[in-house]
């Protein structure tokens, strides 16, 4: 699957689709975010079950102001809805796998529960 581009009016519809997604967010003077591009590209082939999306934030200033990056590269790991990951810096191609593979790996009823547990002061849901 090739990646790809996310603006303001798109980000939320991909963080809400039904598989995993991985935004890499970098601008186009960006030694690293060059550098990192075909990393994340070859990954894009190999994980048909992941959407890999950029957001180029010299023209989505406001949405990367919008989600806090404050260096670049940036990569961030939505699934269903839930930021799993966000971490500046590039990775090499085995630190990428295997962050794509803890991802594909979570068990997400119990993160969805653990966040509950979080906005109910501490208390699993049925417990509030």
């Amino acid at each position: 699957m090739s990646t790809i581009d996310l603006n303001k009016d798109s980000f939320q519809e991909a963080i809400q689709g039904d598989k995993p997604l991985i935004v890499d967010f970098w601008a186009p003077w960006c030694g690293p975010c060059r550098s990192f591009a075909p990393v994340f590209d070859a990954a894009s082939k190999e994980h048909e079950d992941i959407v890999f999306a950029k957001v180029n934030t010299e023209e989505e200033q406001e949405l990367a102001a919008g989600m806090g990056i404050r260096s670049i590269p940036t990569l961030m790991v939505f699934r269903e809805r839930v930021l799993l990951f966000s971490q500046a810096g590039a990775l090499s191609a085995g630190q990428l796998n295997q962050l794509l593979e803890q991802v594909k790996e979570l068990d997400m009823a119990q993160v969805h529960a653990e966040i509950a547990a979080q906005n109910n002061g501490g208390q699993a849901p049925d417990e509030a």
